[in-house]
């Protein structure tokens, strides 16, 4: 098996590929996403938890491309909402559904309800594979917060404008992306993942 020399970040997405790209920039490898691979595949994301679909992004695209993967899954669970959107974050109000259409569904389906009754917490489940795709290491971690009536700040993407950490009274879209990186659920779930990444890349395979 072949060092950890390079990582591949397992997201089609730009957003979160630059905010997954900031999170791993200290490590001794070099650092790529699925965009420097035309030949990279679309994983169908049809597992039944976050978990479910980390690992089978990190393994589909690992063993397509013959490299170390990391994929990770994330999104919102609104406790009013039974955890709703969930794994169907990215496509709550429809397939190919926009920011603006999910936060605006969000926002119909809590419509008049107090904040107590808007809590929500963004989950994010990290795995890494290797190059035959067998999954190397995982973490998960959350960020809790709660759901405003109206959307507030530029930053961020997905539900971030809605999403307040209540201690700071701010959005993620106004708290900028560096808060971003040390309070959200990915930072937090990868900073866990760093130790396993770092021992990959020490490690002499015979």
């Amino acid at each position: 098996m072949p060092k950890l020399r390079q990582l591949v970040l397992g997201t089609h997405n730009r957003s979160k590929g630059g905010e997954l790209a900031e999170l791993v920039r200290s490590l001794p490898c070099e650092v790529k996403t699925l965009a420097d691979f035309p030949e990279a595949i679309e994983v169908v994301e049809d597992g039944d938890s976050f978990a479910a679909n980390a690992r089978r992004k990190a393994s589909g695209q690992a063993v397509h491309l013959g490299a170390w993967v990391l994929g990770e899954d994330s999104g919102l669970e609104v406790e009013s909402l039974g955890g709703s959107p969930g794994i169907f974050s990215a496509r709550y109000a429809g397939a190919d559904a926009t920011d603006d259409q999910n936060n605006r569904k969000l926002l119909a389906e809590l419509d008049g309800l107090p904040p107590a009754r808007r809590r929500a917490r963004y989950v994010c489940h990290a795995a890494l594979a290797d190059p035959t795709g067998e999954i190397r290491g995982e973490s998960e971690d959350f960020c809790c917060g709660r759901i405003l009536t109206q959307p507030a700040g530029e930053h961020g993407f997905g539900y971030d404008p809605l999403f307040e950490i209540v201690e700071y009274h701010r959005t993620f879209g106004q708290l900028g992306p560096a808060v971003k990186r040390c309070l959200s659920h990915r930072s937090r779930a990868i900073r866990r993942l760093v130790p396993s990444l770092r021992n990959l890349m020490s490690l002499r395979w015979v």
